[in-house]
């Protein structure tokens, strides 16, 4: 049995708690929040903590906190040699303090607090700077995901701009469409098929085989009617630089 215990209350820890709990050969020791009511309904009042110093020793403590909150939690941890990662897909696993045995777990997914996801396709990114401390990892990684990866400090911060591009910048894309269906009283619902045709081909296809519409036509015809009726300059500017971007990579295949 493998002791766990999660630093943070936000939506990544919090899906972590719930996928602990389901898990085998796991046992979930403790949770520190600075506010114990944000896991008072996922915990027992006395497996959560806000204060660092009645931390119980663990095989493994999992930080997910802000990005910019890592290094100083991981300076507040009362212990010396233990194995310490943290969840985020774009800081290096050096920031964390050296007195422990640094590791990164990420789970590259997108979090919400009242959406229910599924861990055992998410995929997680493991990094260690020990073989042994590895294996740890990787067994409580198995215990909530059937995908599991090494991956380099620099090949996360790839990973993670990659997911910007392919989970935040689409999703405002949905945003934009959005506006624009409500602007000329459509239902966005109308639209919710071909956004799912769309990610499922991607599990059968490249992006290049899959992508189609005017650009990828050259059809400037359409191009100039799209933009024509664009009311928002920054839906215009936007809609030209992606254009302008799947033109020039036809061009290059």
């Amino acid at each position: 049995m493998i002791s766990v215990s999660i630093i943070g209350s936000g939506n990544v820890a919090q899906h972590l708690i719930s996928a602990f709990l389901k898990a085998e050969n796991i046992a979930l020791l403790q949770a520190f929040a600075r506010d114990k009511t944000q896991l008072t309904h996922l915990l027992e009042a006395d497996k959560i903590t806000s204060d660092y110093s009645e931390l119980k020793e663990a095989d493994l403590y999992l930080i997910a906190v802000s990005d910019n909150a890592i290094a100083t939690v991981s300076d507040q941890i009362p212990f010396t040699n233990k194995l310490v990662a943290h969840t985020s897909g774009s800081v290096a696993i050096s920031d964390l303090n050296p007195k422990n045995r640094p590791a990164v777990f990420y789970p590259l997914q997108t979090f919400s607090k009242n959406k229910e996801v599924d861990f055992r396709p998410i995929p997680i990114c493991l990094e260690t700077e020990d073989k042994t401390d590895y294996d740890v990892l990787q067994k409580v990684a198995h215990s909530i995901s059937d995908t599991v990866f090494e991956i380099s400090s620099e090949q996360r911060k790839a990973l993670h701009v990659s997911a910007v591009f392919v989970c935040n910048f689409v999703n405002h894309l949905y945003k934009i469409g959005n506006d624009i269906c409500t602007e000329h009283q459509v239902p966005f619902e109308i639209l919710r098929p071909l956004i799912l045709e769309t990610a499922d081909k991607i599990t059968s296809l490249s992006p290049n085989e899959a992508q189609t519409g005017p650009a990828k036509r050259n059809d400037t015809t359409t191009i100039n009617k799209h933009l024509s009726m664009l009311t928002d300059e920054n839906q215009k500017e936007i809609y030209k630089l992606l254009t302008k971007s799947i033109i020039d990579n036809g061009k290059k295949l």
